[in-house]
């Protein structure tokens, strides 16, 4: 699947929100070692080096156009790239540190219990990931995908991610290895210029493996029929804008 840092960034305030929200509930003063796990194009990394100056900040993420931008905006911080799925430390880190990245990785609870090994005694695993599938943004994706000419492309594709499990899940799967879990959604309402922004956004994220599917010449048509249903459903406000709501799930784990 292809990423784009300039995409993703039409939005950075927005999309650096929800980080810097789950970087002030991380419960460290003094980390020595910061990992941010899929740090893109590095604008939560830069949170962290700004909140812990005197850590070593790292980066990993599995895209090189992501990485690229990562090293452009903070040429002080090292960044790897790597598979998170089946990513490990070399030595025990302080902070784990991830933004909206474990919702793409198959198995993840499997994973960031095996993380949990990597962290040092009083460290802490944070983890944010949207769940926003059940919201008309996502859900008319998958509508565009198997409507007229487009539903022969995707018939028999298993595009859309699996959806979070639910949240004792996560207390079952880290609670073993953790002194205390904290697990919170958070609901956003972004006020965007109109429904065009919408489809700008998911561009940047979730529509990407959708787009990645079509062939060049069906991309326009596929994005104006999207377009089409996002218009109907976010209703304008009075002044033309859109609210796109946006839920998250936050995880804080401290290791035992």
């Amino acid at each position: 699947m292809a990423w784009s840092a300039e995409q993703y960034l039409k939005f950075e305030d927005e999309r650096t929100r929800p980080a810097r929200d789950l970087l002030a509930q991380v419960p460290l003063s003094q980390p020595q070692s910061v990992i941010d796990l899929g740090c893109g194009p590095g604008n939560s990394t830069e949170l962290l080096v700004e909140r812990f100056s005197g850590a070593e900040v790292a980066g990993l993420d599995s895209d090189e156009n992501m990485l690229t931008a990562a090293r452009q905006r903070l040429p002080q911080c090292r960044f790897m790239a790597a598979d998170i799925g089946a990513w490990m430390p070399e030595t025990p880190v302080d902070l784990l540190f991830a933004n909206a990245v474990f919702q793409w990785v198959p198995d993840h609870l499997a994973v960031l219990n095996r993380l949990m090994d990597a962290i040092t005694p009083g460290g802490v695993l944070a983890v944010q990931m949207p769940d926003n599938l059940a919201e008309p943004s996502h859900l008319a994706m998958d509508a565009s995908a198997h409507s007229g000419l487009f539903a022969e492309i995707f018939a028999g594709r298993a595009i859309r991610r699996p959806p979070l499990p639910d949240p004792r899940a996560y207390f079952e799967q880290l609670g073993p290895k953790s002194a205390r879990i904290d697990l919170w959604h958070s609901i956003y309402q972004h006020k965007l210029a109109d429904p065009a922004a919408i489809v700008e956004w998911v561009k940047g994220t979730g529509l990407r493996p959708y787009l990645d599917v079509l062939p060049p010449n069906l991309r326009e048509a596929f994005l104006a029929d999207y377009l089409a249903r996002i218009t109907a459903a976010y209703p304008p406000l009075a002044d033309g804008s859109v609210l796109l709501r946006f839920p998250r799930l936050f995880i804080v784990a401290v290791k035992d």
